[in-house]
Order: C-alpha cells, then structure tokens, then sequence
C-alpha cells in the first residue's frame, strides 16, 4: 500500500512540475504581447495622457512617471535624443527610446525590425498625430529613426487629412 501511494505522489508531481512548466514556457509569449513601456511626462500635459491611453487600447503596458523642465529635458538628452527631435513626453521600450506622439504601428514595426538605433520621433506635436486631436483631421508629419551616431532619417510618413 505504502508502496502504491508514493507511486501516486510521483505520478501527481511529474504531472504538477509539467503542468508548471507549461505554464512557465507561455509567459514569454504573454510579455511579449503586452510590450513594457515607461513613459515619462510633464503632469500638467493633457495630451501625453490622451497618447498614453492610445497606446495602452493598443495593448502596450504602459507606466508612467511625472517629471517636468529641466529633470525631463535632461533625461532627453542623457537618453541620445536630440533637441530639434524634442517633444512633449519620452518612453523607453525594450531598450529603445520614444520621443513624442509616436504611432503604435510604428512602435510595433520598431521592435520587430529592431534596428541598431536608438528609437523613434515625432518631433513637436503635429495636430492629428496620436493624442494630438482627430485624425481626420491630421497634418502632415513624419516619424524619424533616430540613429546612435545622432542622425536621424524618415522611418515613417503620415499625410494631411
């Protein structure tokens, strides 16, 4: 009997640890769908928590961190984003930076490409880019890959509406 019941316990443990394991070989997948973004962000900007609503509808997992004036443009800057690249808020994301009202679609081409770069810009706050007001009525902006030697070349183009 005493017999029978360690076989029975054995059995449960091979199944529980491969149940486990199961379980532990999908969360990379998961993670992966829900992509980690930090954002920081000046508290008093409306329009960088319309963009960080965007981009969570889009299944991103986005935290944010209220910074604002000097300490923001410093992290900017110790982050490899040029000034003329400069906007309103600043994510990090799988080790890249992203500089203002980036498209989703754009963020999502980024980390599948994933170029040696360090990462996207929308410079400014083009009307009708992401959290910028309705898209129908979109101005014309562009999206720039921002490249380590500082240089910076058109990754995406969005025209007027």
């Amino acid at each position: 009997m005493e017999e029978e019941m360690q076989l029975i316990l054995s059995r449960r443990g091979l199944m529980l640890g491969a149940c486990a394991a199961s379980v532990a070989a999908a969360v990379p997948a998961v993670a992966d769908a829900r992509p980690a973004l930090h954002v920081l962000r000046d508290p008093n900007c409306g329009c960088c928590s319309a963009w960080v609503e965007i981009v969570q509808a889009d299944g991103f997992d986005v935290t944010v961190e209220e910074s604002m004036g000097t300490a923001l443009a410093r992290y900017k800057l110790d982050n490899g984003i040029p000034q003329e690249m400069g906007s309103c808020h600043t994510g990090r994301i799988a080790g890249y930076m992203i500089e203002g009202h980036v498209p989703p679609a754009d963020i999502r081409r980024l980390l599948e490409e994933r170029p040696d770069a360090i990462g996207l810009a929308v410079p400014g706050m083009p009307f009708g880019s992401p959290g910028m007001g309705p898209e129908t009525e979109r101005e014309a902006y562009e999206v720039f890959l921002i490249r380590r030697n500082g240089s910076a070349e058109v990754f995406s183009s969005y025209r007027a509406a």
